[in-house]
């Protein structure tokens, strides 16, 4: 046996500025290339059906890679501090290399791999890989986390991001024969075939990666300013499940983009609009290393006592694509087809659900997390505090979106609405948003009969605002940023 280096693939399936990979091969040891599945050790935050989907055609594409240069990724089932002390004894590999996860679970995981590594001699090495900065490096002048956006990016942006690494081409693989599962084996894709939509949209993988930042920076960037609300358009980037899995690194992206803004000369460009966004999953990041509890409790003390409604039917409605608010069901419905949703529809079917229906935010984050491609902890926990007004930063609870209004004003030609929605692609873009307006005779003529074709709205909105504010009456005490949650 070889003094070989086990590299960990975990949340950076990527060939290209991979820290683990590059400095394992850096220093010279032949290295086996290990990727362990422990969902088990994920706990209550398991990847979710879309993301076993995506994570099924990212492995074959990162096994396809590490054998094009050389390599064999061996595969494995968890647990995963067992598993990596067994492929030690296995191999007499006499270091570890992996790149850093942030959530709560992974660095519980990490923490047990140290120790019991330290145990036997073995050398362990991490590396940030997958944000821009450490959490632990961006912090206030009076050495604490940030918990509102604004000066958590004005600092961010003052410090220097690093550059990234080259791909490693040709890999010095280990000797030592290891046992080793397919990708199929762990038995990822649906048992029934409902991801005919997520493979129409998606090429998962680090060179479908490439591609579509390719595609984004060419097509989409320079109109990324003015459009990145109008979801009836292509001019998002569509990079989050990418960076989700590591395909990419946010550094790759960070520094294209700057290249770009160079050129350009900045201000109010797209570049740098765009740049903000990746702070902004910086920030979510920040906030769930510094405040692990969040993912299931809020920032917000008072929030744990909020009157939330227990409405079955009401939720079914929302997930289904059915509450007879266009704009809403046109977005959970791609949801459902594509395992993706424009970020401006994210915060109106999520203001719905918290404000109109009063369901509890987490029941809509589970929801996410189940369906979403990029179901990402972080962003998933940020984005939906935000929108229930109970995280860092949020938006305040009072401020209800309006699904009629947020239809008219990001989707004024009803072109997002007609895609998702074809029961109602008929109808003019001045009632397409509001058709229960419409007189039955009207309606009718266009080929829609509510209740029949679609739905009547599950909630008027007006109720549901006053709701939503006598429920906000309810708690007291709010003061934002405080919290009773841990800080760690």
């Amino acid at each position: 046996m070889d003094a070989s280096a086990i590299v960990l693939f975990q949340a950076d399936l990527r060939l290209a500025d991979n820290k683990a990979l590059f400095f394992a091969c850096k220093n010279s040891a032949p290295i086996i290339p290990v990727f362990i599945y422990s969902p088990e050790d994920e706990g209550a935050w398991a990847p979710g059906a879309a993301s076993r989907w995506w994570l099924h055609h990212s492995l074959s594409s990162l096994k396809s890679s590490l054998a094009a240069a050389g390599a064999n990724l061996v595969i494995r089932r968890g647990p995963f501090a067992e598993s990596v002390n067994r492929i030690l004894a296995e191999s007499g590999a006499r270091s570890v290399y992996c790149n850093q996860r942030f959530e709560p679970a992974a660095r519980r995981l990490e923490s047990e791999v140290e120790a019991s590594l330290a145990k036997l001699g073995v050398d362990f090495h991490r590396y940030n890989s997958s944000l821009l900065f450490h959490p632990e490096l961006v912090r206030t002048s009076d050495d604490q986390p940030y918990k509102v956006f604004t000066p958590y990016y004005n600092r961010v942006t003052r410090l220097k991001s690093e550059q990234p690494l080259p791909r490693n081409k040709r890999l010095n693989p280990a000797s030592v024969s290891l046992d080793s599962l397919t990708v199929s084996d762990l038995d990822l894709l649906p048992r029934i075939a409902w991801d005919e939509g997520l493979m129409s949209v998606w090429t998962p993988g680090e060179a479908g990666a490439q591609k579509q930042l390719r595609k984004f920076l060419s097509e989409g960037l320079a109109l990324y300013a003015a459009g990145r609300d109008r979801p009836d358009k292509e001019l998002v980037s569509r990079m989050s499940p990418y960076l989700h899995f590591g395909e990419i690194s946010a550094q790759t992206i960070w520094q294209e983009v700057v290249r770009i803004s160079e050129t350009t000369g900045g201000g109010e460009s797209g570049s740098e609009k765009y740049l903000r966004e990746l702070v902004w999953r910086e920030f979510a990041y920040h906030l769930l290393y510094h405040f692990p509890d969040t993912a299931e409790q809020p920032l917000r003390q008072n929030f744990e006592h909020f009157p939330w409604r227990r409405d079955a039917g009401g939720l079914k409605a929302w997930q289904l694509g059915m509450t007879g608010y266009p704009i809403v069901d046109a977005g959970m419905r791609e949801l459902w087809k594509t395992g993706w949703m424009h970020n401006r529809v994210r915060m109106i079917v999520a203001s719905f659900l918290v404000k109109d229906l009063l369901i509890d935010w987490r029941e809509g984050a589970r929801w996410f997390w189940d369906t979403l491609v990029d179901a990402d902890l972080a962003n998933n926990t940020l984005g939906w505090q935000w929108t229930a007004g109970c995280g860092a930063d949020a938006a305040p609870f009072f401020r209800v979106f309006n699904p009629v209004l947020q239809g008219e004003k990001f989707d004024p030609d009803g072109n997002y609405v007609r895609k998702w929605l074809p029961e109602l692609a008929k109808l003019p873009a001045t009632m397409i948003h509001k058709p229960w307006e419409m007189p039955a005779d009207v309606l009718g003529r266009y080929g829609v009969t509510l209740g029949r074709d679609y739905p009547e709205p599950i909630v008027d909105h007006s109720f549901a605002r006053q709701r939503a504010l006598l429920a906000l009456a309810e708690i007291k005490g709010d003061q934002p940023g405080k919290g009773r949650l841990k800080k760690v």
